[in-house]
């Protein structure tokens, strides 16, 4: 029988550095993780592919997916539906393998309501000083985006309590060994193994 994968989610406050640290644990020799795929209904773009790049279906598939609650997560941005659709990653599970998201909190949140048993890891600054200088240091926001962004950061900050784990992205490269390590641990976890072996033991 073939032991369930692990939905592992990573998120934390805008500017903290979830992309960069997913995109290193992917670019990584011994990464075995793999990456959910999104569904949009915005328009597919040039080179786009349909179950590669994201799963393009129209407004109204989408908001029937909603409807029937077949979405893990989604939000609305500029007009089109971003989100999580719970199939693929209930399918990708199944066969045994991981599966990584890197969302934002309010996303995490909803997939901790239908997934509490996946392992949910909180990306943190060192302190609000440094996540604020990250931000500035983008360039693309004007002082009262970069002053918005620091309030919500804090409240982000505060759902830190629905998390398993909180990993401080001094430097990337330590931030991907935590994690990695954090993952490798939860699959010996007791309640994550016990009814294989109980199966055994009802075979004997």
């Amino acid at each position: 029988m073939t032991e369930r994968g692990l939905l592992i989610v990573l998120s934390g406050p805008s500017g903290v550095g979830k992309g960069t640290v997913r995109k290193a644990i992917f670019e990584s020799d011994d990464n075995d993780f793999q990456y959910s795929i999104s569904m949009t209904t915005r328009q597919m773009r040039p080179g786009e592919v349909d179950g590669v790049d994201y799963f393009f279906r129209s407004k109204e598939e989408f908001e029937e997916l909603i409807a029937k609650g077949e979405m893990l997560e989604y939000a609305e941005y500029v007009g089109n539906y971003y989100g999580t659709p719970l199939s693929y990653v209930e399918e990708t599970l199944a066969q045994g393998k991981d599966v990584f998201l890197e969302i934002e909190v309010q996303g995490a949140k909803q997939v901790k309501e239908k997934v509490p048993e996946g392992v949910y890891i909180f990306l943190t600054p060192p302190d609000l000083e440094e996540l604020r200088s990250r931000i500035v240091g983008r360039g693309t926001d004007s002082i009262e985006v970069i002053d918005e962004r620091m309030r919500v950061a804090k409240e982000e900050i505060e759902m830190m309590a629905l998390y398993d784990y909180a990993i401080v992205n001094d430097e990337v490269p330590k931030a991907v060994k935590r994690i990695k390590e954090i993952i490798a641990s939860e699959h010996f976890r007791v309640e994550r193994v016990i009814n294989k072996y109980r199966k055994m033991i009802e075979e004997l």
